[in-house]
Formats: structure tokens, sequence, C-alpha cells
């Protein structure tokens, strides 16, 4: 089964992606840090990170294939996070596993309101040596102030409210026709994301092996 996690800036998918993946034994697909590894050495991802600009698609999906093969993943039993994030991406990604026989099983969409994610964002910090992204509240790092390899963690440009704002309404816009359809499909799982992490998870997981029961 494979799964894409999705929700505005600041859900907290990435944590429950995390979470997901290690109690059902998925591989975690996350293309912000896959990409933020490859920024170190390639000056053009590097340049294009920075100014928050998205890789072409297909170019992303032959880097998701690379790095699912080097880390001998596999295209079954995945949980993509951070990708897609737009309808064409989502057709694509599609289209690219039903080539390798698998296909998309569920959308899980973590909902929380605007002011809570701005909130969040807010309180997200970004480690200056190695590009772990924390969040003091749904994803503290275990040293305070630091990150759990020493470095120093900052405030990104982006994650203060008048810009987060700005990207919630590109969410709304770009990402929220993927919701659509997959909801128009069946394969929508939407969940109430202004909830401890712990029962979030728990009711994702939950309702995650009701489907699959139903599925197989």
């Amino acid at each position: 089964m494979n799964y894409i996690i999705m929700g505005p800036q600041g859900s907290g998918k990435g944590t429950q992606a995390k979470i997901i993946a290690e109690k059902l034994g998925l591989f975690h697909m996350e293309s912000g840090k896959m990409l933020r590894v490859m920024a170190k050495t390639d000056k053009r991802i590097r340049n294009m990170v920075k100014k928050g600009l998205l890789v072409p698609d297909r170019e992303t999906i032959n880097y998701i294939e690379k790095h699912l093969t080097d880390n001998n993943a596999g295209f079954d039993n995945l949980i993509f996070d951070g990708y897609p994030r737009t309808l064409s991406q989502f057709e694509l990604l599609v289209k690219w596993l039903r080539s390798k026989g698998k296909d998309i099983d569920y959308i899980i969409f973590l909902n929380v309101s605007e002011d809570e994610s701005v909130k969040r964002l807010s309180s997200r910090r970004t480690c200056s040596k190695c590009g772990e992204v924390y969040n003091l509240i749904t994803n503290p790092p275990s040293k305070q102030n630091a990150c759990n390899c020493g470095g120093e963690l900052f405030q990104r440009e982006d994650d203060k409210p008048d810009t987060i704002r700005k990207r919630l309404n590109i969410f709304n816009s770009q990402t929220k026709p993927i919701i659509e359809k997959v909801r128009e499909d069946g394969k929508l799982i939407e969940v109430d994301g202004e909830r401890d992490i712990d029962v979030i998870s728990n009711d994702i997981i939950a309702r995650l092996k009701e489907k699959n029961v139903r599925h197989n």
C-alpha cells in the first residue's frame, strides 16, 4: 500500500509521516529532505531550494526513483511527504507508480485552520549545519535551542507570519485540487490535525487499517 500525507504548512505532516512509517513499516519518502541533501553538492538545486522554487516535475520523479532505488525501498509500502504539491505532480506520480505496477491507495489530509498553521510555522526552526527542520510545538529537538547534531537553529524568513499567509494561499490554490480529486475517488482520509500528536497518529493508523481490511 502506498500513501501520501498532505496538509497546509505547519499541519505536522512530517511528524505524522515519521510515526506512521515506523508503526506500519513504511518507507518515508521525504522529498524536501532529499532535495536539501542534494542541495549540499548541487549548486543548481541549492539555488532553487533557497528561492523556494519547485524543481521541475519530471526531474523530481527521477530523483525520487533514484532515492528509492539507492535505499532499496522498492515502489510499494511508501508514504510520500512533501510531494506532490500540485494536481499535475499528483497525476505524474500516479502515472509513474502505475508504470511500476503500483498505485496511490489513500491520501491522508491533516486539516488545520489558517491561524493554527501560522502559529505552528512561526515556531519552526531550521538547523544551520545539517538542514534538519524542527517545530518547537509539534516536533521539538531533543536538545534545547540546538539541533540533535549540535548545529544552531534559526528561523527562516518564510516562516514569518506575513510570508506564511502567502504560502497558505498557494496551498489553497495549487494543492487543495488534489484533495478534492481524491475525495471524489473515495481515496481521501481526512483527519483533525489540531489534536495531540499521539491522538492524531493513532486515529490515522486505525483508519488506515480499517481501509486496508476493506481493500483486501
